[in-house]
């Protein structure tokens, strides 16, 4: 039974958090701001009034919540504020731009554009989700603002999501483990972007984040005593010597513990660093870098450093603005503390990022590296010609990745990330020498252009006007600009084939007498599988389609067969006359029955949570939800996602493979055999044994009926004392 809405216990309620808002703004804001929010507000109010969201609270909570966010966490001013409260207005209400520039200027209503998401999107093709973000991404350099409230957006969205349906959850969740806390990293908000990492794990992963945070839970108060333990020495020691300072522990975030027992290959207990501290320090500007080394002596002479987690970011602070010092001590009872050390300064700028950041540079007017970057993603975005799922997915892999800081021959330092190669840094330097770029010589000595750098590096770059890019370069360039720039410059010589070759191809199907309309030319592009008419025409230009090719695409299309295919894929149907017991899986909330094929990447198994993937090419091919390529597909695609589960699959024999981790001893393997082949009867495909010093270890490819039956095998397998852990893998043998 729904409960009736209270609207007086709602307006009451609706008043608590715009005073919350209120305070939260206090020290940001004068009389005059306070009208101005508050002007904002009621017209939010009104133009939100009759909406609610799924959780059937009133919709003005949630841009409440949203400037609060922006105001409290993030750091930011009036302006911000009221386009927080603002920012749903256009795109859900009947409100224009032309409204919002007529009440509150010009400023606010450029932000408010830049929120607003694309209403349409002619090439189906491309994600809606990556144009949007593209189009908030052309602000940056114009206005950060942006993309910091569209942060707070989307924090509070991550919030809230339990109201939504479970395909609403993994989609939503995707794109911010995807795109969103990458970005909240590269900006500097580190505790935005854990908050959006953890609640991204929640909804993805939902039995690993449980059981973290469960183990969390339960060592809490023992890391809160250790923590206490380990400091007091370190606060007599610092109050002997003057300083002014806190301590504060700081907890592990349940998505960087999970990606440590992953790439480590480790259980919670052995993760390395659960005990974590950061020590912050009063110090003047000129003094905070002394002074910082200074604390850093006082907590060595207590605990012995590991020389290998020394991280320096105070003398060369990271892209993002962030400085701090970084070790890893040996405390009491054998384990790993990390300590953080930082001035009040450094602190702000790590907790709030570009916000913080821009408030210290009103003070001292230097170009950061942080303006660096966000001037050279503006420039691979005005690039009219890139697609925005392409150029989501480098600027990407770009957000995370650490840094390394090369010199130029002049002595110029550069930042570039980890894994950056020579022609990396060419392009670096300015996109002409990058695509004229011939040798790089390192540290004086000629490498290759794939040659990856290491920080510290002298890099000299080599030039010809006679050179030009490779599509070789793209195997091994990583940032974003160089591939911008080489797929650019790639592009205006295929660009230059392709109108040659568009005159072939019409005097090819005229001879044929058949007429190369925008028709014909969509059923082209499908049959040679090429991704659009500028690729279709390139191969023409270079022969690379051939008369034979072509006479019998004319004969297929005579027969119907494109149309038949394209059906197949774009628009698929019930499939009929399907004999019940052959259905495996079935699609969406209708079951739906279509052909499919499982995906090599995961290979799925009857008892597996899945989903469906409508591909270009193949038709549905099916995915496990943990597939290590589902939070792109569902962040990039979510509109070519189907709902899938088995049905009728206790006949089928599928694949799975396990990996066997123990200790190696006399028989084990005849052991392992037993269970398997004997007392399961289960049939290996293959079997891949290592030992050394030791430790065993196989990878063994088994046919088995579903994941029950996997499972019951797998208690038999660890009930083996040699045996000391078991897990499934996505290669098969």
């Amino acid at each position: 039974m729904i409960e009736p809405i209270n609207e007086e216990q709602e307006k009451r309620e609706i008043l608590n958090k715009y005073r919350a808002l209120l305070r939260a703004c206090n020290d940001k804001t004068n009389l005059k701001d306070r009208k101005k929010i508050r002007s904002a507000f009621n017209f939010a109010m009104e133009a939100h009034k009759e909406m609610r969201r799924s959780s059937g609270e009133p919709y003005i909570y949630h841009p409440i919540a949203v400037a609060h966010i922006t105001a409290k966490e993030i750091g930011l001013g009036t302006t911000s504020i009221i386009c927080a409260l603002l920012h749903d207005v256009v795109e859900d209400t009947e409100y224009t731009l032309k409204d919002i520039e007529k009440l509150f200027g010009k400023k606010v209503t450029k932000i408010i554009d830049g929120l607003t998401k694309i209403q349409d999107v002619f090439d189906k093709n491309v994600s809606l989700q990556a144009e949007n973000f593209r189009k908030m991404l052309l602000t940056l350099s114009d206005d950060v603002r942006v993309i910091l409230i569209k942060l707070a957006d989307r924090l509070h969205n991550m919030r809230t999501l339990d109201s939504l349906s479970k395909n609403k959850q993994l989609k939503i969740a995707s794109e911010t483990l995807y795109l969103y806390a990458p970005l909240a990293h590269r900006l500097g908000l580190y505790p935005v972007k854990t908050e959006l990492e953890d609640l991204g794990l929640k909804y993805t992963k939902a039995e690993i984040y449980k059981a973290i945070a469960e183990k969390l839970q339960e060592t809490k108060e023992e890391r809160k005593k250790y923590i206490s333990k380990f400091s007091k020495p370190i606060k007599t020691k610092l109050k002997e010597n003057n300083f002014t300072f806190s301590i504060q522990g700081r907890p592990k975030s349940i998505f960087s513990i999970r990606n440590k027992m992953v790439n480590k290959g480790i259980d919670f207990n052995n993760v390395f660093d659960k005990f974590a501290v950061r020590i912050i320090v009063n110090s003047s500007i000129e003094n905070e870098k002394s002074d910082c080394w200074r604390v850093y002596s006082i907590v060595t002479d207590f605990y012995k450093p590991n020389p290998d987690r020394l991280r320096d970011w105070i003398s060369t602070p990271k892209d993002n603005g962030y400085e701090s010092l970084h070790t890893t001590v040996m405390g009491e009872e054998g384990k790993w503390v990390e300590v953080q050390i930082r001035s009040k300064r450094m602190d702000d700028i790590a907790e709030k990022g570009y916000a913080a950041h821009w408030k210290y540079k009103q003070e001292g007017s230097k170009e950061s590296s942080l303006d660096n970057w966000i001037s050279k993603i503006r420039e691979l975005l005005e690039n009219p010609e890139s697609n925005a799922v392409d150029f989501i997915d480098d600027f990407k892999l770009n957000l995370y990745a650490g840094e390394i800081y090369i010199f130029t021959p002049a002595g110029e330092l550069k930042t570039l990330p980890k894994g950056a190669t020579a022609l990396d840094f060419a392009f670096e330097i300015h996109t002409d020498i990058g695509l004229k770029c011939m040798g790089v010589k390192v540290n004086g000595k000629l490498v290759s252009l794939s040659q990856p750098l290491n920080s510290g590096d002298q890099v000299e770059v080599i030039t010809s006007s006679k050179q030009r890019p490779s599509k070789d370069w793209l195997r091994f360039v990583i940032t974003s600009r160089a591939k911008s720039k080489i797929k650019s410059a790639l592009k205006d010589d295929k660009k230059k084939i392709a109108i040659v070759g568009k005159e072939i191809a019409e005097r090819k199907f005229k001879h044929l007498k058949v007429k190369l309309n925008n028709k014909i030319e969509s059923e082209l592009i499908k049959h040679f599988n090429t991704r659009d008419s500028l690729e279709l025409y390139f191969r023409f230009g270079t022969g690379a389609i051939s008369n034979t090719e072509i006479k019998g695409f004319v004969k297929l299309k005579n027969r119907g067969w494109i149309q038949s295919i394209r059906n197949k894929i774009y628009s698929p149907q019930t499939i009929k006359n399907i004999n019940k017991t052959e259905q495996i899986i079935v699609f969406n909330d209708d079951d739906e029955v279509l052909e499919y094929k499982l995906a090599n990447c995961c290979n799925p198994i009857p008892g597996d949570i899945i989903f469906g993937f409508i591909t270009v090419v193949d038709g549905v091919k099916v995915h496990r939800s943990d597939c290590p390529n589902a939070i792109q597909l569902r962040s990039n695609y979510s509109y070519r996602i189907l709902a899938g589960k088995w049905v009728n699959k206790e006949d089928i024999d599928f694949i799975a493979t396990i990996n066997i981790k123990g200790i190696d001893t006399v028989g084990l393997m005849n052991k392992v055999t037993q269970i398997i082949s004997n007392q399961m009867n289960v049939n290996i495909k293959s079997i891949n044994i290592n030992t050394n010093d030791g430790v065993f270890e196989g990878i063994i490819t088994l046919k088995v009926h579903n994941t029950s039956f996997l499972q019951e095998m797998t208690k038999k397998l660890e009930k083996v004392e040699a045996i000391k852990s078991i897990t499934r893998t996505y290669k098969h043998q």
